[in-house]
């Protein structure tokens, strides 16, 4: 349950409801044109204040009722909200907690978990670098420092052009076409450090 609502003015909000967090929170707020801080209950221990227009949260609470807000639908709702918002940060995060009745520390367990969700948005052409054994030993270091090198990143980044940004993952599931790359949905297979130029040529027009 949310503990209180904070406006933009700092003004308080008493939400003594035992609804839903999401719930409580969308009664109480009316102006779409304002963000709103979502402070989280204390014995939740999460420290983690929240700024998101009701529009964002009434996207991320209509998600969750797709699943009856059900927190054994956690995965899939992490998947539906990241395709909506293309990222997962902190405040996605906490409002999903309040409408699945769950922790937001538990929420966050299985965002960092899983290679898949990420909680810093990603690049037109999201570059993943598989860096599983059978990828690692055949040089995947070598050609994740040469992606580093080109687009001038670290990994977790996205270029300043919102065009590419640069990840690892820890197994894609196809070990025979080692070292893996994914460019969004698209494989490529047996990648050297030398054919890194000749991918990124390929998306820099795009």
């Amino acid at each position: 349950m949310v503990s209180k609502i904070i406006s933009d003015e700092e003004n308080p909000i008493s939400a003594s409801s035992t609804k839903p967090a999401g719930e409580q929170y969308n009664k109480e707020v009316g102006d779409k044109n304002k963000s709103y801080t979502y402070a989280a209950p204390e014995k939740e221990k999460v420290k983690v204040k929240v700024k998101l227009s009701e529009e964002k949260i009434n996207r991320i609470k209509e998600i969750c009722e797709l699943f009856n807000n059900d927190p054994g639908e956690l995965i899939n709702v992490l998947h539906q909200t990241q395709q909506a918002f293309g990222y997962l940060p902190a405040e996605v995060q906490e409002v999903i907690a309040h409408s699945l009745n769950i922790s937001a520390a538990h929420v966050y367990g299985v965002v960092t978990f899983y290679s898949y969700f990420t909680m810093v948005p990603k690049g037109r052409f999201p570059i993943s670098i598989c860096t599983g054994t059978a990828c690692y030993v055949r040089g995947a270091e070598k050609v994740l420092e040469e992606f580093k090198r080109q687009l001038k990143l670290n990994v977790g980044e996205t270029t300043e052009d919102g065009k590419f940004s640069l990840s690892c993952l820890r197994c894609v599931g196809a070990c025979g076409l080692a070292p893996v790359v994914l460019v969004g949905e698209k494989v490529y297979g047996r990648v050297s450090p030398d054919g890194v130029k000749a991918i990124l040529e390929a998306y820099k027009e795009q």
